[in-house]
């Protein structure tokens, strides 16, 4: 009887060790965040521009939907987001100048806080001399020094608005074709399509949010200000908004200046207020009540939070501490969220444990019709349709 013929199994070859992978992830992670840094002069100002425009395109979908030339369409969206950056600067221009001003009338206070500070320090064995020994350390080199790293900031300003206002304008001119463009990476890479779609209604969601919630809290503060009798009461407003967009640590920066001007114009009694006032304001509606809204626009845990803002704050530099949830979310979404070998890791970094259950992977839509993205998906991405090109057409996505 003749035997059948056998098969010879495949070789398997033996996977790397968990320590290798790890390893090499970690040094490409490096590599590629040293990278970034490298050039953190031109992906600072190209990511903030494109958070802009996230937030903004809605604006150009709805007029398109209302039949208005795209051209127009286009001017309206750069109008928009011209708007927007107009608008914080003018604010923080109007502060500090306003600051600049009120500062010189509280000069006896200012003095009077001194010698009150220098006795104190005296009963714990620090003297007078010993703290103007200090501040002669304070040379004119020192200041010269000083004044040169304050004239390169503000030239760095200066350089880094020309830089947005030039990327505002390439991308609105390039808005036409974004719904071509979102049709084409939909049909050929799906996962990746769900990634960016879902990045986008995320941080959409947490701009609008954090907005409108920082907005109540800014106009909480300046109320509380008022009644307080605290000075520069719109100009603390206007800082508590801006810093609102600082995770964990925008807080305090917000905080210091009114509790200290409180605390010259007043008395300590109402610099204590002032952080109470604040403290209870921001754990109630930031805490509390804003990540209900939020939902899965964050999705990350508070340390999280925190780290991302380490992290990119050393990244990007000032712009990386206002991108560093933005930018922590969009690596979530591509490397994490819809990766089903990778969304383990939702275990340490979400604040939904449960999204760490795989997914099944998302294949091509032909072969699995019942996985094409839907119209809700299409409209969370706030992408319009493509507009027809001259001699064709291109499906509506």
């Amino acid at each position: 009887m003749e035997q059948p013929a056998r098969t010879e199994a495949p070789v398997r070859h033996p996977a790397l060790p968990n320590v290798t992978v790890i390893l090499l992830t970690l040094t490409a992670a490096v590599a590629i965040l040293f990278g970034m840094k490298q050039y953190a002069e031109i992906l600072g100002p190209l990511l903030l521009t494109a958070n802009l425009f996230i937030a903004a395109y809605p604006i150009q979908t709805w007029l398109v939907n209302l039949k208005v030339p795209r051209p127009v369409a286009q001017i309206v969206l750069a109008l928009s987001v011209f708007a927007i950056l107009a608008f914080f600067f003018y604010a923080l221009t109007w502060s500090i100048t306003a600051l600049v001003q009120e500062l010189p009338a509280y000069q006896g206070q200012f003095w009077t806080l001194y010698y009150d500070v220098v006795g104190l320090l005296g009963q714990v064995g620090i003297t007078e001399q010993q703290v103007m020994d200090q501040i002669r350390a304070v040379n004119p080199s020192s200041l010269a020094s000083l004044l040169s790293s304050a004239l390169g900031e503000v030239t760095g300003v200066v350089t880094l608005l020309a830089v947005i206002i030039v990327m505002v304008f390439m991308m609105a001119f390039d808005s036409d074709t974004f719904g071509a463009r979102n049709a084409s990476l939909r049909k050929h890479q799906p996962r990746v399509w769900h990634s960016i779609a879902d990045f986008i209604a995320g941080v959409r969601r947490y701009w609008v949010v954090t907005s409108i919630f920082g907005l109540i809290v800014a106009v909480i503060d300046v109320i509380a200000l008022e009644l307080l009798g605290v000075p520069l009461a719109m100009v603390w407003g206007i800082l508590s908004f801006i810093t609102n967009y600082i995770p964990n640590v925008g807080f305090v920066i917000g905080l210091v200046p009114p509790a200290i001007m409180a605390l010259l114009a007043n008395d300590p009694l109402t610099a204590l207020l002032v952080v109470v006032i604040y403290s209870v304001a921001n754990f109630v509606i930031q805490s509390i009540i804003q990540p209900k809204f939020n939902g899965d626009a964050v999705g990350v845990t508070a340390l999280v939070s925190f780290l991302s803002l380490l992290l990119w704050s050393s990244v990007l530099g000032a712009l990386g501490a206002l991108l560093a949830l933005p930018m922590t979310l969009l690596a979530k979404a591509v490397l994490v969220d819809h990766d089903p070998q990778m969304r383990w890791a939702n275990a340490f970094i979400s604040n939904d444990p449960g999204s760490a259950e795989p997914r099944r992977a998302l294949l091509e839509p032909d072969e699995h019709p019942e996985l094409e993205p839907d119209a809700a998906d299409h409209a969370d991405a706030g992408i319009d349709p493509p507009a027809p090109e001259r001699g064709g057409s291109i499906p509506e996505s």
